[in-house]
């Protein structure tokens, strides 16, 4: 009997072993652990399986051709969704804590509401004249800008097609240039949210991102990026190759400053911070670690900012790309860092250190496809000191509370890479950008006139998002008010505001107010 049951039991194991491998050799299918073998002609769609000819050929090379660009497109736009809890985590860290859930809401909502309102109308505003989608295909559904004539040339506006993706509309080309515009968008918008935290209304700032997603940022996002008059300066009266913006420089980031400029100044500073002689006081963040980390995301989620604005897998110029930005953030880091350590305080400050990582990132996306390394580290290093003079300009000398240095970071900075373009393009880059031959070269480069674009550009996002954002201001004010109740401002906004304390388990000590553990 026990040998029966050992016998039984060496079968059954040699079973198991050899019966896979035989069913394996059995099989025409066998595995390919290297991957050199999967994927061959057979896998080319043909009227005949296996023999396709030269066009069907040529069909699949360049659906694949676009399918990289759309599918790369589509993953940096995820890479910069991701910046939105580094966004909340810095702001929320550089605040205080009795206002922690109150500020991290506004990063949240700011999403959705950005979104929907962008959907609504905003991207048709900003991308409705489009034309063709050169790395996607070549769509050209989005084609209805409304133009005036100036001096006898055209001076397109804003778009008139894609409202609720719907229509023509509806394309894969034009489903995953909304989304990572979009997510672009809502980097303008979550700007302000820093500027003008800790005494902001909630249902005020709900009011404010839905005009930031319908016509505040699209508007001179079209001039730039839709084919608009700023981006035809260069065919229009020989200006370069019109105004240049890679990746947001002007069209992102400084929109998000000016706002947040005209905001502070509409809404005032919080309760405390300056004296009646017109010094200031500092108010310290209550959590720099969290700031530290939402920093580290953000230069993350930057490379999806930068290098995807290639729109285009295939434009092997993202590698440039993504060096420069790279180079460029740690040059203002370490700039800021010193500069901090030197002249102003004579201790490294973090959260400066911070601002200035930011700061270069800011500078560089303008132009991190049209420059060398050296300039890269030459722009961060500039945008490093500048954002540490700005901060203290606008404080000491306005007269303007940025509890995170939002205008700074984003707006001075923004100018400044503006500027940088078109100092520093070397003319390896950008044969054809906005419909002009040649690449693009700057002011270094002897391309005087591609600096004055830079200028133009500048000149009209001040002017427009500056006064359009005055009006918006305004109206709300006017509606519904920007500022809380004052006791609620000093107790902090997370309960009267929202319902909930971002900390639970502490009380305020309401003298310094910072945490204390219970």
């Amino acid at each position: 009997m026990r040998r029966m049951l050992i016998i039984s039991a060496l079968a059954f194991f040699a079973g198991v072993i050899l019966l896979p491998n035989a069913l394996l050799e059995a099989s025409p299918l066998a595995p390919d652990p290297n991957g050199c073998n999967t994927g061959t002609i057979q896998d080319v769609q043909a009227a005949i399986p296996g023999k396709p000819t030269i066009e069907e050929l040529g069909a699949v090379v360049g659906h694949n051709k676009i399918s990289i660009n759309i599918v790369w497109a589509l993953v940096a736009g995820f890479l910069v969704m991701f910046m939105q809890p580094g966004f909340a985590m810095v702001e929320t860290g550089l605040t205080r804590a009795k206002n922690a859930a109150h500020t991290m809401a506004m990063n949240f909502l700011v999403y959705p509401l950005g979104m929907l309102s962008f959907y609504v109308c905003g991207f048709a505003l900003m991308f409705g004249g489009l034309g063709a989608i050169s790395t996607m295909g070549g769509y050209a559904g989005l084609n209805h800008e409304f133009t005036i004539n100036l001096f006898g040339k055209p001076f397109g506006l804003f778009g008139t097609k894609g409202f609720f993706l719907s229509g023509s509309s509806y394309d894969v080309a034009v489903f995953a240039l909304f989304l990572f515009q979009m997510v672009f968008m809502d980097t303008t918008a979550t700007i302000p949210t820093g500027a003008l935290a800790e005494r902001w209304k909630f249902l005020a700032f709900c009011i404010y991102a839905c005009f930031v997603g319908t016509i505040i940022y699209p508007i001179f996002g079209n001039w730039v990026w839709g084919g608009g008059w700023l981006a035809m300066l260069g065919q229009n009266f020989h200006l370069g190759h019109g105004h240049a913006d890679f990746a947001g420089s002007s069209v992102v980031h400084m929109c998000g400053g000016v706002i947040a400029l005209v905001g502070a100044w509409i809404i005032g500073p919080r309760l405390g911070k300056f004296n009646k002689d017109g010094s200031a006081n500092a108010i310290p963040g209550h959590n720099i670690p969290m700031a530290v980390i939402g920093t580290f995301i953000l230069a993350f989620g930057w490379f999806g900012f930068n290098a995807g604005s290639t729109l285009a897998g295939t434009d092997l110029r993202i590698a440039v790309v993504a060096v420069n930005t790279m180079l460029a953030s740690a040059a203002g880091a370490v700039a800021a860092t010193i500069w901090m350590w030197i002249v102003r305080t004579k201790k490294p400050d973090p959260s400066m250190m911070c601002n200035g990582m930011l700061a270069g990132l800011v500078a560089i996306t303008a132009p991190c496809a049209f420059v060398n390394s050296i300039s890269a580290c030459v722009i961060g290093l500039i945008a490093g000191i500048l954002v540490v003079e700005s901060v203290y300009f606008i404080e000491g000398k306005l007269k303007l509370d940025d509890p995170v240095g939002a205008i700074s970071v984003h707006g001075v900075n923004g100018a400044w890479g503006c500027l940088a373009l078109g100092i520093f393009a070397d003319g390896s880059y950008g044969d054809g950008w906005n419909g002009v031959a040649g690449t693009v070269k700057g002011l270094l480069y002897g391309d005087p006139s591609q600096f004055a674009a830079q200028c133009i550009g500048i000149t009209a996002n001040f002017i427009y998002v500056g006064l359009i954002s005055l009006i918006v201001f305004k109206l709300i004010d006017v509606v519904i008010g920007h500022r809380p109740d004052p006791m609620a401002e000093i107790e902090g906004l997370d309960i009267p505001e929202m319902g909930v304390v971002g900390y639970n388990g502490i009380k305020m000590d309401k003298h310094s107010e910072t945490p204390i553990s219970i």
